[in-house]
């Protein structure tokens, strides 16, 4: 519907007049603009008491999503937007798709749920608040469970997800619940490309079509992420990367909001598989390329720091990223539950964190010590099977998913990871699987694993991906340099010759690899 009856927020001032807002989480560190702040950063990139905030939580930091576990408390059904690549009638038991969700909780129940899965997780850090309709679209029942959850764990971080359609008017109300972390999805500032993602919006008890639905949503979402970033909440941008509809405009947004103080920015493929029923799906949209996320990422990187390691979780998910534990912590089961909540065993388990922490920055300024003598611009793509820790424990036929990280003569940079389907499954090979690994890790170079089979190992190599175990329960990152500092040398011998990689496979749908 379109109309002539808004009347646009009067604070809003032109891109070009805005400068960075005050009182954001994080600073410029110099060079291009780039904020010394996000994903990979540690305690000296950051103000201590921002530090403090992202230090445990899997999705703000990197390096805590190797330690550290969430959740989502499905609360919040009704959603106030319709965007065209989302589908919450659909679910799944076996998919990571935001929106997703089992079963709804009442506010009760859900604190109830949080007190028995920090209770069995003791890598518990945040508990988030994302749908499966949009947090603020359900006020009520949103704060009821914040106030609850804050009563009750009050060492467990709080966050929610919007799309800040609501936002501006609730801002001192996140405040005022201790809600440190939100994330706003921003897929658009420009309302001629906002049209072709948002078919309608609610707001003011009327329905807005076109593209006065896109501005009134653009507008809010722009001024609510100042107001919040003038308060010191750390805000996250979600952006769904489009290809044909906004893939060139998300450079535009990643300024926009930068500008206005956001923390991180986390671009995301689309997901499009038909069998989902969104209207992206249905329409045969694809979803980007591995080499097309990653060149638009890295663009956006000399502004400020991305979020590379998101997995599109379900809006009930459970456990570290990656995995997801929900079926252990049904309604009925929790609501069964003797619920008997212990923080010694969390500290207990945070202690150790920071001890693995100093282990794991020893071992990779090690290895960066040993490659510093090298010079060279080559960059490769190493795969990485690991459960956790930060180590590469797993083995490859029980991997679910590879991280995926560059190496090069700066180190090992955290680029991204890619779902599989298992190729072990119940104590047989699936043969069938092993071609859409391969093109899931088909741009990288190697993949180091703790074990793998010599069916596999051949099939890898056919491919021109090495596979190796050489580095089986070490760390991450200093394995990721050390591999790399050997195949300098080989490459400076003369004994190999180094040759690009082609594109790879973002899968859709794939499994969710579960605990094990």
């Amino acid at each position: 519907m379109r109309s002539s009856a808004y009347v646009g927020i009067g604070q809003i001032k032109p891109l070009a007049a805005r400068a960075a807002a005050p009182g954001a989480g994080c600073g410029s560190a110099g060079g291009g603009g780039k904020f010394g702040c996000g994903s990979a950063s540690g305690a000296a990139n950051l103000a201590p008491e921002v530090w403090e905030k992202v230090r445990n939580h899997p999705c703000y930091s990197e390096e805590a999503h190797h330690h550290f576990a969430r959740m989502h408390v499905a609360v919040a059904p009704a959603c106030n937007i319709q965007c065209n690549y989302c589908n919450r009638k659909y679910d799944c038991a076996n998919e990571s798709r935001p929106g997703v969700v089992s079963e709804t909780l009442s506010p009760e129940l859900a604190a109830k749920k949080v007190l028995a899965v920090a209770s069995a997780i003791a890598q518990l850090s945040v508990v988030g608040i994302a749908g499966p309709g949009d947090a603020l679209a359900n006020l009520a029942r949103t704060f009821k469970t914040f106030e609850l959850i804050g009563a009750s764990a009050p060492d467990i971080k709080l966050c929610l997800s919007t799309n800040g359609l609501a936002l501006p008017e609730q801002v001192d109300a996140i405040q005022a619940l201790k809600v440190d972390h939100v994330t706003i999805t921003i897929n658009m500032i420009d309302p001629e490309v906002g049209q072709r993602i948002y078919p309608w919006i609610f707001y003011r008890n009327r329905r807005w079509t076109g593209i006065e639905a896109s501005r009134i949503l653009s507008e809010r979402q722009l001024l609510g992420l100042e107001m919040l970033s003038a308060r010191g909440i750390l805000c996250k941008v979600n952006s769904v990367m489009i290809p044909g509809i906004n893939d060139h405009h998300l450079a535009a947004v990643n300024k926009a909001v930068k500008s206005r103080g956001a923390f991180l920015h986390n671009i995301m493929p689309l997901i499009s598989a038909p069998e989902h029923g969104t209207a992206f799906g249905l329409r045969g949209l694809r979803g980007p390329t591995a080499q097309e996320l990653k060149a638009l990422q890295d663009s956006c990187e000399g502004e400020m720091n991305m979020m590379r390691h998101c997995r599109q979780c379900r809006a009930d998910a459970v456990g570290m990223l990656g995995e997801d534990r929900s079926a252990e912590f049904t309604n009925e089961k929790v609501a069964a539950m003797e619920v008997s909540y212990e923080l010694a065993p969390r500290l207990a388990y945070q202690a150790g964190v920071e001890a693995q922490r100093q282990a794991k920055a020893a071992a990779r300024d090690a290895a960066l010590l040993a490659l510093a003598e090298q010079h060279s611009d080559i960059k490769l793509l190493v795969a990485v099977a690991t459960k956790g820790g930060g180590r590469i424990n797993q083995h490859f036929g029980h991997a679910a998913e590879f991280q995926v990280y560059e190496a090069s003569v700066a180190g090992a940079r955290f680029i991204g990871h890619r779902r599989v389907d298992l190729y072990c499954q119940g104590g047989y090979d699936a043969e069938e699987a092993l071609p859409g690994v391969i093109r899931a890790i088909n741009d990288c170079h190697a993949v180091l694993v703790a074990k793998i089979g010599s069916c596999p190992r051949a099939e890898l190599k056919l491919a021109g991906i090495d596979p190796t175990e050489q580095y089986a329960h070490a760390f991450i990152e200093a394995s990721v340099i050390d591999y790399f500092n050997d195949y300098l040398a080989q490459l400076n011998s003369g004994s190999i010759e180094h040759r690009p990689r082609a594109d790879a496979a973002i899968r859709q749908g794939a499994l969710i690899s579960m605990s094990a």
